[in-house]
């Protein structure tokens, strides 16, 4: 499955975690059993120092009544301890210890002596002021201070203001008592009263858990790379097939490339024939489905294929090449046929100097040769005679003719032997030094004169796939930009007529 890939995986894993966290922690907030949790935390230890003309006593508020603690002496301290219901379950009284303990809590000092306690409360929780009121009420033993058995709600507080006889630690503060089907536990934050929190203990951990999923989805979109543009597809893809239209190609594929980011287009051609042999290859090993490989073919691809899938691309022009030695710029279609059938051996015959006739050709994968066969000799070339292009090897051989892999070669040797004549798709020669174009029965190749000029030395290249390529495909993609748009520019640009023009529609519709 094509989706199963290493950002997929993480995403889809990371969306699954933060969904399942979520309702974890909604379950064991919601519908786990839960438990009952006193809380007290140290808001404020400070030292004492009697100043000489201080009154009396430490007043404190309490519900707007003054209330009076033991005058200070030097080294005493004041600690504000706050208790507190920081559950989600109520406290009541009977949840205290056991029931024959009068108290509640029991909070120490260390070795300090509580030389004073102050309640407060804040207005509107009659209940608790009851019960910090109700015998046995709040008081002090030594260095201890007694609290009542305190029902606490869901939220609510007191606090103590305790002044002692000495300095003291906050790690020596203590309570002691017991919860029935709960804890006491001590706080460590110093919160505000009246900055409750923002979020609830629940609310917060899913909060987290899920910016932190967030966070990991971005950094792997932020990672992958942003979708190819409209028309393109990414990817690898091999183009192969016609030497003669591998100009088009190269320039088209570089084109391609620059215009859809992620796409590698790689042009290795050895000639027609060569070329769809290499893609039923290609489409032999993959079984099911279409290879990202194309094949280019000068005319129709041979029989024997029935998986190929077939589009016309352009019509291509085609020239036969003569060495500058030989000053013929025009031969009649018979004349053709009769060099290329050894009738003719020598330039003299056709007006030209007295130099034998050197034959160059393609190979037998060419598409450009079997053009030359069908369209313009109707017959086949003679067989290779000569390994060089220079010496006869076979003594019974009419003419010397050579084969050559490339039009590169072709061009070579035509241009560096006296009485060489060859052929090679028409922008292949320009500005070749060492030969020129020759002419069929007075026409010369013109992409203006398709369709009306008798020229016979042309061809449709057709483009062909291993079955059905996918609409999303590169190999897709790459062909729709071959038939249209900028690939036909550049098609243009190199001497060939583009089938989907309205000339070329008619052109290639006549074959």
């Amino acid at each position: 499955m094509e989706w199963i890939t290493a950002e997929n995986v993480i995403a889809v894993g990371t969306a699954l975690l933060g969904v399942l966290v979520t309702l974890a922690v909604v379950w064991i907030d919601r519908f786990s059993p839960q438990r009952k949790r006193l809380g007290y935390r140290v808001q404020l230890n400070t030292p004492l120092h009697r100043e000489e003309n201080q009154d009396s006593g430490v007043q404190t508020v309490r519900e707007g009544q003054v209330v009076g603690m033991a005058t200070p002496t030097d080294g005493s301290t004041l600690v504000l301890l706050r208790i507190e219901n920081d559950r989600e379950l109520d406290i009541s009284s009977e949840d205290y210890g056991a029931a024959a303990d009068p108290h509640g809590l029991r909070i120490t000092f260390g070795e300090r002596t509580v030389q004073g306690v102050v309640a407060t409360i804040p207005a509107g929780w009659d209940s608790v002021r009851e019960d910090l009121e109700r015998t046995p009420t709040l008081g002090r033993n030594g260095s201890a201070v007694l609290v009542p058995k305190v029902a606490l709600e869901r939220g609510q507080y007191f606090k103590l203001l305790v002044q002692l006889s000495g300095g003291v630690a906050d790690r020596d503060i203590k309570i002691d008592g017991s919860l029935q089907g709960g804890t006491i536990r001590r706080n460590r934050s110093t919160t505000p009263d009246e900055k409750p929190p923002r979020f609830s203990p629940t609310a917060r951990n899913v909060t987290l858990v899920l910016t932190a999923c967030v966070v990991a989805l971005a950094a792997i979109i932020v990672r992958e790379q942003t979708p190819p543009p409209i028309g393109c597809a990414r990817g690898a893809l091999t183009v192969t097939g016609s030497t003669a239209f591998a100009p088009a190609l190269r320039e088209a594929a570089k084109r391609y490339e620059e215009d859809c980011e992620g796409s590698t287009v790689t042009v290795d051609v050895h000639g027609s024939t060569a070329g769809i042999r290499e893609l039923a290859e290609a489409g032999a090993k993959a079984g099911k489905g279409s290879p990202a490989v194309i094949a280019l073919s000068d005319g129709h691809a041979p029989g024997g294929f029935p998986e190929l899938r077939e589009s016309m691309v352009a019509v291509s022009l085609f020239t036969l090449v003569l060495n500058d030695g030989t000053p013929v710029g025009n031969l009649t279609l018979d004349q053709v046929g009769r060099i290329y059938r050894g009738e003719i051996r020598y330039w003299s015959e056709v007006g030209g100097p007295d130099l034998p006739i050197l034959l160059v050709s393609r190979d037998a994968n060419s598409g450009t040769r079997e053009v030359f066969q069908r369209r313009v000799l109707g017959h086949n070339e003679p067989a290779n005679s000569s390994r060089d292009c220079e010496h006869l090897d076979d003594a019974a051989s009419k003419v010397i003719r050579c084969e050559l892999d490339s039009t590169e070669q072709v061009l070579a040797a035509v241009a560096r032997l006296p009485g060489a004549i060859g052929y090679t798709e028409l922008r292949a020669s320009d500005g070749r030094k060492g030969l020129h174009r020759v002419s069929v029965d007075g026409r010369g190749p013109a992409v203006d004169e398709l369709g009306a000029s008798p020229y016979p030395y042309r061809e449709i290249e057709y483009a062909y796939t291993w079955a059905l390529p996918r609409a999303d495909s590169l190999t897709s993609s790459f062909l729709t930009y071959l038939r249209s748009g900028r690939g036909q520019d550049v098609i243009s640009a190199h001497g060939h007529l583009p089938c989907a023009t309205p000339k070329g529609l008619k052109v290639c519709g006549d074959g």
